[in-house]
């Protein structure tokens, strides 16, 4: 059975110029990400893991 994503957009994404619109879908095992602007141009997908480490990286770099 496939699951289909269930896109969310970022809560960051209505702040700066307009273009920063970054959607993400939970999967069981993975995380997708994609333009929201543009989401037909493809995903990054990554493991659970790798996106929990990716986020607070993220919040690291922005202190």
């Amino acid at each position: 059975m496939t699951v289909r994503p269930r896109w969310r957009k970022s809560s960051y994404s209505e702040g700066g110029d307009g273009n920063t619109c970054v959607e993400i879908a939970a999967l069981p095992t993975r995380v997708s990400i994609r333009d929201s602007k543009a989401p037909s141009l493809g995903t990054v997908t990554i493991p659970v893991g790798s996106f929990a480490a990716l986020i607070q990286g993220l919040k690291r770099a922005t202190v």
